[in-house]
This record gives structure tokens, sequence and C-alpha cells, in this order.
């Protein structure tokens, strides 16, 4: 039986990259490099589907494809948060030095993202097409935006797998393998697309044949990694032993943040359903924006998920001074990029967009030069706001997480309802700035009280739940 260290004993287990010692801005610059390329990656796979459709099947396929991405994102998103939030537990016993203790949380990681990924693909395969239509989605697009998006939810399970993995590796220090495997995936993305598209004649529906296989062999190499090199996480049969008090404790993290995700795409499928009544110019519009939106966005988001994996293993190994100094110089960095970015795109958006919709669509191009104005403005909002949410959910908090996310949804129905009809599309493109600002304001206010409490609360040897853990090692033994 594994002995349950006490706070003097607790040493970090040997992994790739370790975040309990050495200098935070330097660890969290590094750490954050292969996760910002992974993302970049991620999303040059997501828009492939975008780029290639808009320039080869024309403005109507490029909003069938783009008019999908708020219920998209709803089940996605869950699924991202979802498998972040199982992690949390993760990192934290493995700052804790509890080997044990890590391959019962991968065990619980694994049993639920089963169970979730039988859960969503039923719900959202059956519900699709009706969604679509209360959205009230131009007919001249239905068609072609139910193919595309039926293929992506039957491949829930696709992208489960890959992203629980690539989170539970980056729990344990490496945040460079999920990298590798994106740049593969992305690259066969490309070839697929290119090759279902042009060669096959699937149209948008081979744009998500492509996706989905893509992730499939990403989480397949996932897979083959984890258990080749990671030998802490080769499970045992006691290691499926747990309480309903231990799943509880991955459950609480996990559905909160999961929800958080879908919450935000709640707001942002009413601002679809705004944009579908301004036509199939200003969804065309607002799909190419969104796209370079979300790239210029991916080095805030990448600080904020290093956060994550940052303050859980510094909470397990009980280092609040390391905390404090890291969300300091992170909220720095995050903040200088920001302003670097924003520059970027307010200058040379024109160009950017016309990637997707060439030369000849000038309403196009200047609609989607107003959104990126908008939000490029705010993007300083943003980058406090994930260094924020994803320091408290490393620190296992929920509750103000999952607030700010309805604080979000409110601001983007208010966008939806009221600014985009009085507005229109320069209303409807004020949604995501008035949801940072909506969202950032409590996890600013929760920060900085937990910031005070935090070093009181560490003097206990023990992160939550261990009091579970020993006594169900115990049972096992």
């Amino acid at each position: 039986m594994e002995k349950t260290p006490g706070r003097r004993s607790m040493r970090p287990l040997r992994m790739t990259k370790t975040l309990t010692s050495g200098n935070p801005a330097k660890l969290i610059f590094l750490f954050t490099i292969p996760l910002l390329i992974g993302n970049l990656f991620q999303q040059f796979y997501n828009m492939a589907d975008t780029l290639i459709v808009g320039r080869t099947l024309g403005v109507e396929a490029l909003a069938a494809v783009g008019c999908t991405g708020g219920l998209m994102f709803f089940i996605l998103g869950f699924v991202i948060g979802f498998t972040a939030g199982l992690s949390i537990i993760t990192a934290q016993r493995f700052g804790a030095g509890r080997k044990r203790a890590v391959r019962r949380s991968f065990a619980v990681c694994i049993l639920l993202s089963a169970a979730a990924t039988v859960l969503l693909t039923a719900v959202s395969v059956v519900f699709a097409r009706p969604v679509l239509e209360l959205l009230q989605t131009p007919p001249e697009i239905l068609d072609a935006a139910h193919s595309y998006i039926i293929i992506i939810f039957w491949g829930i399970g696709a992208a489960m797998l890959f992203n629980l993995l690539s989170n539970v590796i980056r729990a344990l220090g490496d945040s460079r393998t999920p990298l590798y495997f994106l740049v593969l995936a992305c690259v066969l993305n490309i070839v697929l697309d290119l090759a279902l598209i042009l060669r096959f004649g699937m149209g948008p529906a081979g744009a998500a044949v492509a996706t989905v296989t893509s992730q499939l062999v990403s989480g397949l190499l996932c897979t083959i990694y984890v258990f080749r090199k990671f030998p802490m996480l080769r499970l045992t049969r006691t290691d499926w032993n747990m309480s309903r008090r231990y799943l509880w404790a991955h459950i609480r993290l996990a559905l909160p943040m999961g929800f958080q995700a879908s919450i935000i795409a709640i707001g942002a499928i009413l601002v679809q359903f705004a944009l579908n009544r301004l036509g199939a110019q200003a969804v065309a519009a607002f799909s190419a924006a969104q796209k370079i939106d979300m790239v210029a966005t991916l080095p805030m988001m990448s600080f904020g998920i290093t956060m994550a994996t940052y303050v859980a293993q510094n909470y397990g190994a009980r280092n609040p001074l390391r905390i404090r100094q890291g969300v300091l110089q992170c909220s720095l960095m995050s903040v200088g990029f920001s302003i670097a970015i924003a520059v970027v795109n307010i200058i040379w958006g024109p160009e950017l967009i016309r990637l997707f919709v060439g030369t000849g669509e000038r309403e196009v191009v200047r609609l989607a030069q107003t959104y990126l104005n908008i939000n490029a403005s705010m993007y300083w909002v943003l980058a406090l706001l994930f260094v924020f949410r994803y320091t408290l959910q490393g620190l296992g908090q929920s509750i103000v997480p999952t607030f700010a996310g309805v604080m979000e949804l409110g601001m983007r129905a208010f966008a939806a309802i009221i600014l985009a009809r009085y507005l229109g599309f320069a209303g409807a493109s004020m949604a995501s700035p008035a949801a940072w600002i909506g969202s950032c304001v409590p996890l600013a206010i929760a920060y900085f009280f937990t910031r005070k409490r935090l070093a009181q609360s560490m003097k206990q040897p023990f992160p939550p739940y261990c009091g579970e853990e020993r006594e169900s090692i115990r049972q096992a033994a």
C-alpha cells in the first residue's frame, strides 16, 4: 500500500516539465509556447474547413459551415471544458507527488469521459436538424449545414479521446507532445479536405469527414504515447475501485467547466440567430472574421490554460507564493501579447479576410472588418479573463467561474436581442466584448479575495478529498 506523504515529505514526481520550482515567468512562457503552437494548429485544423469550402464552393457553402459554429461549440466546447476539469484533480495529485492517486484519477477520467461521450452523441445527433431549423437557418443552406454538423456530432468520441489524453499529458507537465500530434492531424485534415471536396465532390460533408478522421488519428496516437511513455498511468484492477465521493471530486470540477463552455455557446447561438436574420452575407462575414479572431485570441487562451496546470501543480505542492507570482507575471505577458495582436487585426484585417472570401466580396470584407475592429479593442480584457478563470479552476473552484459563464451568456443575449436589432451587424459584433467584460469582473473580484485566503488554506498538509483517497486505499489493500 502506498503511503500518503506528509507536508514535508512531498516531492514532485518525475515528469517532462515541472512547474513547482524555478522562475515562474520563464516556466509559464516556455510551457505556453508549445500550447500556443498547438492551439494555432488546432485553429488551422478547424479553419481549413472554412478556408477550403469558402474558396472552392462559394459564399453559400461558407455560410453553411459557418452557421453551425455556435451549435458545434455548444457540444464540443462542453467536451473541451469537461476533460480540462477532469485533469485538474490529476494535476493536483501529481504536484503533491502521489503516484497512486494520479492513476486513480486517470481511471475516473476515462470512466466519466466514456459516459459523457455516449450521452452527448445520442442527444446531439437526434436534435441537430431541429435546432438548425429553430435558429432560422436560411433555407438555401440548411441541408448543407445539417450534412456538415451531423458528421461532426457522430465524431464526438474522437474529440473526447484527444482532448482527455491531451489534458492528462499536460497535467503531468508535458505540453509538447500534444502539439506534435496536432501538427500531424492538421496536415492530414488539409489533405483530406482537398481530396474529399475537390476530388470526390462531397461538399461541406467532406470537410466534416476530414475533421473527424484527423481528430481520431491524433487521439489514437495520444493513446499509444500515454501507455508507452507514462508507466504511472498503466492502470491496475485496484485503480478502478473508486468511491462515489472520489467520483464527485472530479465531477464537481468537470461539469461546471463543461457547462461554462456550453453556456458561452448558448450566447453564440443567440448571436447566430440574430445573424441569420441579417442574411447570408452577414453570416459569411461573421464566420470569416470569427476565424481570424479565434487565431488572434489564442495567445491569451494559451496563457490561461498554462495557468490551470501551473496553479494546480503548485496547489498540490502547497506553494501559495508561487501561485501569486505566476498570476501577476502571466497577466503582464498575456496583456502585452493582446495589445500587439489587436494592432495587427485592426491594420491588416482586410487582407486577412480576403484569404477566406476572395477579392470580389467587398461588402463581406467591410462587415468582417467592423467585427475585427470592435473585438480587437477589448482583447486586453479577454487576456485577464483567461488568467483569472483558469487560476480559479486550477485551485479547484467551480462556482464563481460558472457564475461568470452565466454573466457571459447574459451579455451575449443582450447583444443578440437588443444591440443587433438596433445596430445591425455592428451590434452583433459587440457580443464578445460585452461578454468578456461581464465575465471578467466577477472572476477578478473572486481571485483577489481568494488570494488573501490562499496561504491560510494551504497550511493543511493535504489537498481536498485526500481523506477519501486514504480511505479508498485502505479498503483496496
